[in-house]
């Protein structure tokens, strides 16, 4: 039981708690983001994702003046093929569970299969059955499409259903939710770049997902076409909640999954809860003493430079069952439901104009737990004609490397009763490089968060001409317990 004040509440996580059980992205550099993670049979799974910078150079154009992270032109000449990555607390030993198998793509040429693992669930498939664990895929461009595989040891892990999970021309699945004893999904990203629109905003449900049958069961973009992808679901009473990204504001829709397919759809929030297209997207979602918690963000980190939206930071909504909601960090302003103050005190980002996303959610031992990305790190490469004037205006006084010395790495912050936070860490948990807090999942072991850490393996240093191993590049794992 942990220790508890004199008022019976149990003490929150602070940095200290946490111990590093994992880093340099499992010894290789290459594995940048800790992408998802979930507590199975008595093990940690992890799941990576490889070579980000890579990839970003590919597809992105970023307006840097030197590129970062040392990598050949073409991503693939790196090997990219996503890892999942298994730990017992009881013996402080990881192992790796599995490797996304190679294949050859549409050009004729060998790639891997997966080169992420974008979400991880488990589930039962009936009423008392013992668990089993799925996971859905990203598929590289040139790649037949997503799949979700099914494990029930672990160890073994088998693919469900057919690639584009109905043969849809997508290349990312990015949620996995139980819900009622079925299982559901979104297709996200497609070719050309698109990692978070797919262009088929529709919800999928599966009563039998070990045979790889799925059915949509909501209408397209919920009948709204400005609905570019469905960026998060989660299940809080008897709904199922999904977050739209949309370029004039997020919605959120809510269903309870019942009847005939395609089911009654009911729209909750709009319009990024009236901030318009700074909150663009939902980017986290968790139930917490009665009420749901809503975290947002641009895509690209907080800015969107393909439509040409932000830089802005996150906000965090409450959500109460009657549908009404409070603005709990945030932009203060009216609204056709009244005026939104944070109830925190606190601005967007948590006043931190660099938090982007408020990226994941946990709850543990009666607290909140809220991570960040945080992308400050990056400013000092890009071109200085591209930086806004308030950033000229800031770094005429802060240099690019004392910025990233005193202002990198990811927050994470924790609360009691949803209105009153207090820091864990500020600075990625001592590493600037650790860009975000990407994973956070609570166990009978403490809680364990996982980051994205794109940063390796070898990097320009801001002082440096060349390019140089980075012993805190590649994503870490944190074990927190009191």
């Amino acid at each position: 039981m942990p220790p508890a004040n004199r008022l019976g509440v149990h003490r929150g996580l602070g940095q200290k708690d946490f111990k590093l059980v994992a880093y340099g992205g499992f010894g290789d550099g290459h594995n940048s983001y800790a992408h998802s993670m979930a507590w199975f049979n008595d093990r940690l799974y992890v799941t990576t994702m490889r070579g980000a910078f890579a990839l970003m150079r590919s597809r992105l154009s970023l307006g840097l003046d030197t590129w970062p992270v040392e990598g050949p032109p073409d991503p693939f000449e790196i090997d990219l093929a996503a890892e999942i990555w298994a730990y017992d607390p009881r013996t402080d030993i990881w192992e790796r569970a599995f490797k996304a198998p190679s294949i050859i793509g549409s050009h004729g040429k060998p790639i891997p299969r997966d080169i992420s693992y974008r979400s991880i669930a488990v589930h039962r498939e009936s009423p008392g059955g013992p668990p089993v664990l799925y996971v859905s895929t990203w598929s590289p461009a040139r790649g037949p499409g997503p799949v979700i595989m099914r494990s029930e040891d672990g160890r073994k892990f088998e693919v469900t259903c057919e690639p584009g999970l109905t043969g849809l021309p997508v290349t990312t699945i990015r949620s996995l939710i139980s819900f009622k004893g079925r299982l559901y999904t979104t297709p996200a990203g497609s070719r050309g770049g698109n990692t978070n629109i797919s262009g088929h905003v529709v919800v999928y449900e599966s009563r039998d997902p070990a045979t790889g049958n799925w059915e949509p069961v909501s209408d397209l973009g919920f009948g709204d076409h400005t609905n570019k992808s469905l960026h998060e679901m989660c299940a809080w009473g008897d709904y199922l909640y999904a977050g739209t990204l949309n370029l004039e504001g997020f919605q959120l829709w809510r269903s309870r999954c019942e009847g005939e397919a395609p089911y009654e759809w009911e729209k909750v929030m709009e319009s990024g809860a009236y901030r318009g297209k700074l909150n663009q997207g939902v980017l986290s979602m968790m139930p917490f003493k009665g009420h749901l918690y809503i975290g947002t963000g641009i895509q690209g980190g907080g800015i969107d430079r393909a439509n040409n939206v932000g830089p802005a930071a996150a906000e965090l909504i409450r959500l109460h069952e009657d549908m009404t909601w409070d603005l709990i960090v945030g932009e203060p302003r009216d609204t056709p439901v009244g005026r939104k103050d944070p109830l925190s005190g606190r601005m967007t980002g948590f006043d931190n104009f660099f938090n982007g996303y408020f990226w994941r959610m946990c709850v543990h031992d009666g607290w909140l737990y809220m991570g960040t990305f945080e992308w400050s790190s990056v400013l000092g490469y890009v071109k200085h004609s591209r930086w806004p004037g308030a950033f000229s205006n800031m770094l005429a006084y802060v240099t690019p490397k004392a910025l990233f010395e005193n202002q990198s790495g990811f927050d994470l912050y924790r609360s009691f009763d949803g209105e009153n936070w207090v820091p864990v860490t500020v600075n990625g948990m001592g590493n600037p490089y650790n860009m975000g807090l990407r994973v956070l999942e609570s166990t009978p072991y403490g809680m364990f968060i996982g980051t994205a850490n794109p940063w390796g393996p070898r990097i320009m240093p801001l002082d440096s001409d060349h390019y140089v191993f980075n012993p805190r590049g590649g994503c870490e794992v944190f074990r927190g317990s009191l």
